[in-house]
């Protein structure tokens, strides 16, 4: 499902209310923005995208796969595709990981040579997520 607000495109609006249930919030959220032929898409974790279930628990290399794949699925809603990524920005909770999720991640990427910024944080917003991969996207002007 997407929406326009404010002339961009928002695909898969949310609130928090109902993702975070346990959390008092209650923001208007979206999964990515199509901004002109930019793309922005929300830092992905091991979470299902219908069910907002998280996945691979304790399991760093199936929590980056499943965020790869999320990335790989909204960029297709927007109308992009992976080869069209630019910048992905990486979060760990834990150094040690850095190698299984930028192999993972590497798997997804093969010959898109996009930039990349890894980060370790304390904590995500989640306990049992380990990883969050956030992307930009840009749509060439012919569409390829």
């Amino acid at each position: 499902m997407s929406i326009v607000v404010g002339g961009h495109t928002r695909i898969r609006p949310f609130n928090t209310r109902d993702t975070y249930p346990e959390q008092n919030l209650d923001n208007d959220l979206c999964q990515a923005v199509v901004a002109g032929n930019t793309v922005y898409v929300r830092g992905q974790i091991g979470q299902d995208l219908d069910t907002s279930e998280s996945v691979g628990i304790g399991d760093v290399e199936a929590q980056t796969e499943r965020a790869m794949a999320n990335i790989d699925l909204l960029l297709r809603e927007a109308g992009a595709r992976m080869e069209h990524l630019v910048k992905l920005t990486i979060y760990l909770v834990d150094p040690r990981y850095r190698e299984t999720v930028y192999r993972t991640i590497g798997r997804w990427t093969r010959g898109v040579h996009p930039i990349s910024t890894g980060l370790v944080v304390s904590a995500l917003a989640r306990p049992e997520w380990l990883v969050e991969v956030d992307a930009i996207a840009v749509i060439p002007g012919d569409g390829k």
